[in-house]
């Protein structure tokens, strides 16, 4: 296994909710004289703070968390911080990737896996190109797909926002911006319209316009407007622009 060079430390954290997991990961941590721990964390709203205060090298974060999980927890970071995902459920591999993980690794966690994903973790900080991860051991989650959202962040100041998906009504477009409508108010989330439609569930969410998302809960009743111009008419009677794109995908799911 390749340690750092002398005097370099590699600062972690530990984020998981389960304190016998934490307590593993310090003991098999002990045996690496380069690794300095910082921060222990129950759950992701710690492990967010953590990060801020304690600016960790690396974090060793589980997926499955109450509060926040893990993927929510990297999105709230202000900074990035490479990450080794320490979880029971393969099924989160893909998005792993996408977040450019250093390593995933299956609890229970061998100490063999753990010495060789710091590896990875000292080299990606060395600029050593990386080593493919090891896929055979997160079997066919390569091949499963993504589960769509269950709820929103938004960021507000110091404050997070938790939108839950089946009380959000609709998201609009504005610039780089999308406005999310839910209970009667409304949220900014640096976010593109046409990534957050890919993150949710199709067959509830339907783009009816190049720059509105609808809620098909909320949808009361399509409207003519003017020639060959259609409105959506939602349940608290809000009228939203309908493309003819938009329409005709209203129509086939009808």
């Amino acid at each position: 296994m390749t340690e750092g060079r002398p005097g370099e430390r590699l600062r972690v954290a530990i984020v998981d909710d389960e304190e016998l997991a934490r307590r593993l990961l310090r003991e098999y941590l002990a045996a690496h004289p380069d690794v300095e721990i910082v921060a222990e964390c129950a759950n992701g709203f710690e492990a967010v703070q953590a990060v801020a205060e304690k600016e960790p090298d690396l974090l060793l974060l589980d997926v499955q968390m109450p509060k926040l999980d893990g993927f929510e927890v990297l999105e709230l970071l202000e900074r990035d911080v490479p990450v080794i995902f320490v979880t029971a459920y393969d099924e989160y591999a893909v998005r792993a990737f996408d977040v450019h993980a250093v390593d995933y690794l299956l609890k229970p966690v061998a100490p063999e896996r753990l010495a060789e994903a710091l590896a990875r973790a000292r080299a990606r900080a060395a600029g050593v190109p990386r080593r493919p991860l090891p896929l055979a051991e997160i079997r066919a989650a390569a091949h499963a797909a993504p589960r769509p959202l269950e709820r929103i962040l938004v960021r507000d100041g110091s404050r997070v926002h938790v939108i839950l998906v089946d009380r959000l009504d609709y998201a609009e477009a504005r610039d780089d911006y999308v406005c999310l409508r839910s209970g009667g108010k409304e949220f900014l989330k640096h976010q593109a319209l046409a990534e957050l439609e890919g993150q949710l569930d199709p067959a509830r969410f339907v783009r009816i316009h190049r720059g509105y998302l609808l809620n098909l809960d909320r949808l009361a009743k399509i409207e003519l407007y003017a020639k060959d111009s259609r409105v959506a008419v939602l349940s608290d009677g809000t009228q939203l622009p309908l493309s003819r794109a938009g329409y005709a995908r209203l129509r086939e799911l009808s």
